[in-house]
């Protein structure tokens, strides 16, 4: 089982988002480093993003206190339990 974060976007100002990108990322790499976060990224239609984690605990960890969510970068987000078909690994 895998953990799928989904965010929405806010009507957020393009500064916003990069004054706040570099904790972001930081935040991120920590999970993977530790290796709860397996995937990550936006959408191209940049409405919002989704993370892959190994467990629930993890993907709600991060959004808790991710700096985009803080500070308004992201409306919302969810987390849904995934069953993963075929792995790559």
């Amino acid at each position: 089982m895998r953990y799928v974060l989904f965010y929405n976007s806010a009507e957020a100002d393009p500064e916003l988002t990069q004054a706040h990108f570099p904790a972001h990322r930081a935040r991120w790499a920590k999970f993977a480093e530790d290796g709860r976060l397996l995937l990550i990224g936006p959408f191209s239609d940049r409405t919002g993003a989704m993370a892959v984690f190994t467990t629930r605990e993890a993907a709600e960890e991060f959004a808790a206190s991710d700096p985009f969510v803080v500070h308004g970068v992201i409306s919302d987000w969810t987390v849904r339990e995934w069953m993963e078909a075929l792995s790559g690994s």
